[in-house]
């Protein structure tokens, strides 16, 4: 897709999440539905295929507009955004490491939308901390016998294929490279997806969990028909759901912003607009920077994604502070809204509850701190041997 037809894209999305988002998000929001109507809406504008590439159905798009187009709809309802995001990084991996025969097999119904699925990691026992994931996978002829306990996993109840993280070498030393990945068609004796947990935020999306009993998986979708690689291919997705959800966090500080500045222009205290009191304007600003800072951030790890290069440092300091900036924002429009902020008639109070995943998803931000940090000292390593001089 060239550029003209990304912006045409990126202005669809616009009046997309303008006249069909907004119209019933609240709705949706407070019934905790699931939005099946925007779901078919994302699929006729292509955008479960919108980072593959066209040979497969997909639109062919650069990280760099994808993360236009998440922060869009962000705007609009972060959990929709969670919706492409778990099912992209799923595609995205069987792209990447996939054998030739899972691409030609997957990547067309996944870009179309027919097959929508996700990524699922997270356990009972074991969330950022991949390598303490205890699902096995025991290869018999065949087919691996799968047995555990998958939880928080978007799509999980409506949708069909996923990527799934298990034990092939439960004893490898170490622990990562006993992980394999398994695209995982639902259904069959042994599989049972079950509970959407009721969540403070991140509404109206299935976050799921999967119970494995002796559940077979054909070795023919074991991804890469390779053992101990899922580790590797886990983490070369996250670093596009990082993206994603640094995008995300852009997404709700806009959307707070946004709000913010128009309801100080109309609302009057003491009398004279609020915008006109400096306590206000100090917060607008700072909401301000916040989203540029958060944009700049985005665009930097997205570029890098884009020329192949690896990004994690990039696509972590991205996610922290975008998604920050979210709940920064998020409480500022709050406290710029006064009482109304509180109330359900305003969207504010839903930016609030929903930022906070952003903190927390594709990697808690602590762990962020970690990975940047790391990736620092690597990049600015001491040459002891001339006497500690960079």
């Amino acid at each position: 897709m060239d550029t003209k037809a990304q912006e045409s894209l990126l202005g669809t999305v616009h009046d997309f999440v303008e006249e069909e988002v907004r119209p019933v998000v609240r709705e949706l929001d407070a019934e905790d539905a699931y939005p099946h109507g925007l779901v078919e809406r994302m699929k006729e504008l292509g955008l479960f295929g919108a980072i593959l590439p066209e040979e497969y159905g997909g639109l062919g798009l650069s990280a760099s507009s994808y993360t236009k187009i998440i922060e869009e709809l962000s705007r609009g309802w972060m959990s929709i955004a969670g919706i492409i995001n778990s099912h992209l990084i799923l595609a995205y991996n069987i792209y990447l490491s996939g054998t030739p025969e899972q691409r030609d097999r997957f990547l067309p119904d996944l870009c179309s939308g027919q097959r929508r699925g996700g990524l699922s990691i997270t356990e009972p026992s074991a969330g950022s901390d991949v390598q303490a994931i205890r699902t096995e996978a025991r290869r018999e002829g065949d087919h691996y016998v799968v047995n555990g306990h998958k939880k928080w996993i978007s799509n999980g109840i409506f949708g069909n294929t996923f990527l799934v993280a298990m034990k092939t070498d439960p004893t490898a030393e170490p622990a990562h490279r006993g992980i394999s990945a398994f695209i995982v068609e639902k259904g069959g004796p042994g599989f049972e997806a079950k509970r959407r947990p009721e969540k403070l935020g991140y509404r109206g999306i299935d976050s799921a969990e999967f119970v494995f009993e002796d559940f077979r998986v054909p070795a023919e979708n074991l991804l890469g028909n390779e053992e101990g690689k899922g580790f590797q291919h886990i983490m070369k997705g996250l670093e596009l759901g990082r993206i994603n959800v640094a995008a995300r966090g852009l997404g709700i500080a806009r959307a707070a912003f946004e709000d913010a500045i128009a309801y100080a222009q109309k609302r009057e205290a003491f009398g004279k607009p609020i915008s006109e009191h400096q306590a206000v304007q100090l917060k607008l600003a700072d909401m301000a920077v916040r989203i540029e800072a958060s944009r700049l951030l985005v665009r930097n790890a997205a570029e890098k994604f884009d020329r192949g290069e690896r990004c994690d440092l990039e696509a972590g300091m991205a996610k922290l502070f975008a998604s920050e900036a979210g709940i920064d924002n998020s409480l500022d429009a709050m406290r710029i809204h006064g009482g109304n902020g509180y109330h359900k008639d305003y969207d504010v109070e839903r930016y609030f509850r929903d930022a906070p995943l952003m903190a927390i998803g594709e990697g808690t931000n602590e762990i962020q701190r970690m990975v940047i940090a790391r990736g620092l000292l690597k990049q600015n390593a001491l040459d002891l041997e001339k006497g500690g001089e960079g």
